[in-house]
């Protein structure tokens, strides 16, 4: 698997590392301290010294992906990865990369960055790319909706994935909406992403069973 996407694993990884070139052409301009996290309110309630935002937060994420890559390669059922879910999934973590160093270098610039906006719609389009590709997973144990009932049932799966997939969409055009009412009801939305397709996933298995 890694060899087959070798070429797209060295440009996704160059991607996730692009901050720390952006991060040492800024570095004479970015205080020592940058802030490095913020709460519900857009307030920052986190500081990190400079040379863990501009080194530290690519590293730190591109080591994610290189693990998850790794894991997905040597699971049982790596072959139903392959495709556009193992696409997604190395695109994920570059594009947090930059999004993440994007907004600590704009904030650290005292640039106003409206972060209880930007991440809630950020994340809702990606919520909604992911929906769109749920109901094509194939059974993986690093990828998807991972209940036992699910993996012991092809169309349990199916049909589990199917229901995400649909609710992945609506939710993320919901947090798009709730971009606009801060995080509250962003954590809201993503619980009900979170739990909605496990809970479908069970109540399948026990209605499959009774039958």
């Amino acid at each position: 698997m890694l060899k087959k996407y070798k070429g797209t694993l060295i440009l996704s990884s160059l991607v996730a590392l692009l901050p720390v070139l952006v991060g040492l052409i800024l570095w004479n301009r970015l205080p020592e301290q940058v802030a490095m996290h913020w709460n519900a309110q857009g307030e920052v309630d986190g500081w990190a010294a400079k040379w863990v935002a501009v080194f530290g937060m690519p590293l730190f994420v591109l080591a994610i992906q290189w693990l998850c890559l790794l894991v997905t390669s040597i699971e049982p059922k790596s072959k139903n990865v392959e495709g556009k879910p193992l696409q997604l999934v190395l695109w994920i973590c570059p594009f947090i990369s930059v999004l993440v160093c994007g907004i600590t270098y704009l904030t650290a610039l005292e640039i106003p960055v409206s972060v209880e906006v930007i991440m809630p719609m950020v994340l809702g389009a990606m919520f909604m790319l992911i929906g769109n590709y749920m109901p094509k997973c194939r059974q993986s144990y690093t990828l998807g909706i991972k209940t036992p009932w699910a993996l012991e049932d092809e169309e349990n799966w199916y049909c589990t994935h199917r229901f995400a997939g649909r609710l992945w969409m609506a939710g993320g055009a919901l947090c798009i909406a709730a971009s606009l009412f801060g995080f509250v009801l962003f954590f809201a939305i993503v619980l009900v992403m979170g739990f909605a397709p496990m809970i479908y996933s069970y109540l399948y298995y026990r209605k499959k069973h009774k039958e």
